[in-house]
């Protein structure tokens, strides 16, 4: 059957997903690169990994660095980071759009991200989604993070609403994992950051999406 409404509550990741973040991320590790007397990283190299987080993105930045030194560095990206926080990046095309279509007909949005939540709830007054962002989970607000369900169980619970009202949007495998654990129907953003190798037809989604701009149109929806 054809989908004539949008879902009661659309849930999304919020990198690669909702916001194209990667030029942020960029600049981050760039600082970092020239404070070690590296040149800087081209946006196409770190791109892929931005959806896997801060360690992914140290890794594709210093490959000849040892990881237990990487990790010692995390604290630092993160500082780094929140200076550059929503200041070259932006949401994807019609991102925008497709939000304003879910709230004119009655349903409400919210975002699941691994990004600690501190920063996810500062980037909200930037886009201008602090009162329409309906919850807000972070990778560090409860005890597991994607791809564990809880995130996605708990953001329905917040909201009132069952996981089965539900859908999730996200552009990894770890998005599609945790919503199908979560007993919720999930598309496959394939706008989002993707590395060599991965194959979004393999996640298990229930849809995949080229463009933010299909999920205009509620028909698109699972």
């Amino acid at each position: 059957m054809t989908r004539m409404t949008f879902p009661r509550v659309a849930l999304f990741d919020l990198d690669g997903t909702l916001l194209d973040s990667a030029p942020d991320m960029l600049a981050t590790v760039n600082t970092m690169r020239a404070d070690r007397g590296e040149p800087p990283m081209p946006l196409s190299a770190l791109r892929p990994h931005v959806s896997r987080g801060a360690r992914a993105m140290a890794a594709a930045a210093f490959p000849l660095v040892d990881a237990d030194i990487r990790e010692t560095w995390i604290p630092e990206f993160l500082d780094r980071y929140q200076v550059e926080l929503g200041r070259h990046g932006r949401p994807f095309d019609d991102i925008e759009t497709m939000l304003a279509a879910i709230e004119d007909s009655g349903s409400r949005w919210g975002i699941v991200t691994n990004k600690p939540e501190y920063l996810a709830r500062a980037l909200m007054p930037l886009l201008g989604w602090e009162t329409r962002c309906a919850v807000l989970i972070g990778g560090d607000t409860l005890a597991a993070r994607k791809p564990d369900p809880l995130p996605l169980t708990h953001a329905a619970q917040l909201l009132g609403v069952a996981p089965a009202e539900c859908v999730y949007v996200g552009d990894d495998a770890r998005d599609i994992i945790a919503a199908r654990a979560a007993g919720m129907a999930s598309v496959v953003a394939l706008w989002g950051y993707r590395r060599d190798g991965d194959v979004p037809a393999e996640w298990g989604g229930d849809v995949m999406v080229e463009a933010p701009h299909a999920l205009i149109d509620p028909s698109a929806w699972p």
